[in-house]
């Protein structure tokens, strides 16, 4: 469930062998080391454990914050075969409402120095 500046997902465990999870994405802009960005929370459980973790993404940045978060999911136990599909239309809404927030158009340029 979507609404601007928060991100909820979650799926239960259906068979034994399902991986569950509850988690909360909070995002909010922030002044990055590099300038303009956003500030990202993300917090819930999966299988059963909780976690509580940050992350800052510059502004040329921040429309990749689903790989970021993906990344995070997957150190706390979340496979990485699985996919949060039920967000895909959710994460769409999240990225636009970031880029609104952040001003950005198509077409911005990335800065060099953030994809190494």
């Amino acid at each position: 469930m979507f609404e601007p500046g928060h991100l909820h997902i979650a799926r239960p465990a259906l068979q034994p062998d399902d991986v569950g999870y509850d988690i909360h994405i909070r995002y909010e802009i922030a002044q990055t080391d590099s300038g303009p960005g956003m500030h990202f929370t993300m917090e819930g459980e999966i299988n059963g454990k909780s976690f509580n973790e940050a992350f800052d993404m510059p502004k040329d940045l921040a429309y990749n914050f689903a790989s970021e978060a993906s990344r995070i999911a997957e150190k706390h136990g979340l496979p990485r075969a699985t996919e949060m599909r039920a967000a895909h239309t959710d994460y769409d809404l999240m990225f636009e409402d970031i880029r609104q927030k952040l001003d950005m158009k198509s077409g911005d340029p990335v800065k060099p120095e953030h994809l190494e």
